[in-house]
């Protein structure tokens, strides 16, 4: 069934791969600012202070032309590599030895929950990479990767095996001792109804699957607030959920994804574009837990979160209220030997694992700044270590996966924080209305093919419309193009075998089909499996790869098709395969399977479990006081209307 794009090393010229490492120089240094002063490195002053081997290797290297190595860097220190240290000694890495925590807020709503999980920390050896300045470590992860040009992150594990075996060692202690409930597993304790905050940032395909969720959560008798991007507002209150906005603005972040192919800039001008985006991000997940709602002035203080991973400071904003969170998302994030994480890319199965770690790293690497400016600012937390496996990481949280395990079973090395929820549906198409033109073209021909690219920005939209048509009229099919927000088919004459469409319900749409092409979203990808449809993947950036290969491995569909290789000719090679009789009938094996599944309720279900033992259950006064004060509500309406900070 074709090659595995994650099985095989990609092969860079010497030219090439000494470019994608200044890239990623470069851009992890820009995307901080070059700013330091809020990153916080557990080495003594003395050191600190002096210049490290690097340097010195650097002088001496200097000399003959040549540069340091990862090896050369380790050998300058005389460390041995240290035996695995006991495990379960408990403290806190991210507050410095004699800094006294100060909560942020007081307890005036009478519900309190023990330490949140993201402070507790194993006490751990020295290692060689604790011994290396900042400069040093950075240099080291550096060479120890590489930016391909779709954006995803090359692990080479055969020149650097020291580094890499550092990195899975100080991952697997410094995650050794979590608390975990042992009584999570079949647990039936009573839950109290809770206030939720789901800080959630994406496009309208990762919304939707939460927005399923909050309504579940809701007839448990919990008050749910759904926090994302403002564009987002009407869609979350037309489901009955309460909406927060959060910053950020999703054709942005969509468009800057789309070409850099992934979260690592590709030029100075994206830079300030990223950094803008996450700024505004970060900043706004504390007031999304806290501030009452802007439109009815009614209180709100979140007692549990539910976030998924792109919500940067989620983690941090839950160690501040000290509540639990629980991580939902739809691709995968915690670490496995079983596949490499979906924005990398590991010739060597035996840095599946490690490809998490460095994804990690490069992440907290580009948002490390913001963080622990916000920490120390507004959460009142100390700054966190450098090379600290806490930094982001959300190994150490409950998580949640939404997707089918018939289509990724749950790895064997995920423990018990870890759930495959299966898919959350919405289910937006029964109340959808067709408009009678639609219904008509529908039902006088055979069944189409649709054609869409959701929420990714085209850069030639001209050009993917040509390569559409041609490959349709190629074939003999007729076709749904979807505009999305790619803009497909303006101001265009199509014929008559094409329908150009705007803004339908895929759970409606996709049962009408006999095939769909797609960019190879999350939640597109689920629909158009749930409905039995064959499935080309056409993926833009990050985890679009992933499932299209996963499509592809069950027969599902033909190998993915990258938007930059799309052509009328491979196009009409992937419709022709999935109008294969034996791919149809797969296809709707699985459907059977994902039909009989419901997501929506493993997930309420798994962060009922995963709750602390100990809930205790709020005061008659608490509820009472959900109602604004006039004052309150006046001040909310300054905000609201003028802008005003209110702060």
């Amino acid at each position: 069934m074709g090659s595995n794009a994650f099985d095989h090393p990609l092969k860079n010229s010497e030219e090439e791969g000494l470019e994608s490492n200044y890239k990623l120089k470069r851009s992890i240094d820009q995307i901080s600012g070059g700013d330091e002063s809020v990153t916080v490195d557990y080495a003594s002053s003395d050191e600190q202070s002096e210049a490290g081997p690097l340097q010195e290797a650097e002088k001496q290297k200097a000399k003959s032309g040549k540069q340091s190595s990862t090896l050369e860097i380790f050998k300058s220190k005389e460390l041995n590599f240290s035996p695995s240290p006991r495990k379960g000694m408990n403290r806190s890495i991210t507050t410095p030895v004699e800094t006294h925590r100060h909560p942020l807020f007081n307890d005036d709503d009478n519900i309190t929950f023990h330490r949140s999980m993201t402070e507790n920390r194993a006490l751990r050896h020295e290692l060689k990479l604790d011994r290396l300045s900042e400069r040093e470590k950075k240099k080291l992860i550096i060479e120890l990767v590489k930016i391909q040009n779709d954006g995803t992150v090359e692990v080479d594990i055969d020149e650097n095996a020291p580094v890499a075996s550092e990195l899975l060692e100080l991952h697997s202690v410094e995650g050794a001792s979590f608390y975990v409930n042992e009584s999570i597993s079949g647990c039936n304790k009573s839950i109290p109804r809770l206030k939720v905050a789901m800080l959630v940032v994406g496009t309208r395909g990762d919304v939707q699957p939460f927005l399923a969720i909050a309504k579940r959560l809701q007839e448990f008798g919990h008050r749910v607030r759904l926090a994302t991007h403002a564009n987002f507002s009407d869609f979350v209150r037309s489901a009955g959920v309460d909406f927060y906005p959060l910053g950020g603005d999703p054709r942005v972040l969509a468009g800057y994804m789309a070409r850099n192919k992934g979260f690592i800039p590709s030029a100075p001008g994206e830079i300030s574009i990223q950094r803008k985006q996450l700024k505004a991000i970060i900043e706004s997940l504390l007031a999304a837990c806290t501030e009452p709602d802007m439109e009815t002035g009614v209180p709100f203080k979140a007692q549990a979160i539910i976030a998924n991973p792109p919500a940067y400071g989620h983690a941090h904003v839950a160690e501040a209220l000290g509540v639990p969170i629980h991580i939902f998302f739809t691709m995968p994030w915690t670490p496995t030997y079983e596949f490499p994480h979906p924005l990398a890319r590991v010739p060597q199965s035996a840095g599946y694992w490690l490809s998490y770690i460095v994804v990690d790293l490069l992440i907290w690497w580009g948002i490390r700044g913001y963080i622990n400016e916000f920490r120390k600012r507004k959460l009142k937390l100390p700054p966190i270590a450098y090379l600290s496996m806490y930094h982001g990481s959300i190994s150490h949280l409950p998580t949640g996966y939404m997707w089918s395990p018939h289509l990724v079973p749950k790895p064997r090395d995920w423990g018990p924080l870890v759930d495959v929820v299966g898919y959350s549906f919405l289910n937006l198409g029964s109340k959808y209305e067709p408009k009678e033109e639609f219904m008509q073209w529908i039902q006088k021909g055979k069944e189409p093919i649709y054609i869409g690219f959701g929420s990714m920005p085209l850069e030639d939209p001209k050009n993917t419309m040509d390569i559409i048509l041609e490959a349709l009229k190629d074939t003999g099919q007729r076709g749904i193009v979807d505009r999305g927000w790619g803009d497909l088919g303006n101001f265009m004459e199509v014929p008559d075998n094409v329908f150009l469409l705007k803004d339908c319900p895929h759970d409606w749409l996709f049962p009408q089909c006999a095939a769909v092409v797609h960019h190879g979203g999350a939640g597109t990808t689920a629909t158009g499996l749930r409905a039995g449809c064959p499935t080309t993947i056409v993926p833009f950036f990050g985890d679009q790869f992933f499932w299209g290969d996963r499509v592809h491995q069950k027969g599902l569909g033909p190998v993915p098709i990258p938007i930059a290789k799309l052509s009328a000719e491979n196009l009409s090679d992937a419709i022709r395969f999935m109008l294969e009789p034996e791919v149809k009938s797969r296809a709707m094996e699985l459907a059977k399977l994902i039909e009989n599944e419901d997501g929506v309720a493993a997930a309420v279900d798994a962060f009922h479990r995963h709750l602390p033992p100990e809930l205790p259950l709020p005061t008659s006064s608490s509820e009472d006081n959900d109602q604004p004060n006039p004052l309150q509500w006046f001040f909310i309406q300054i905000e609201k209307w003028c802008c005003l900070p209110c702060s």
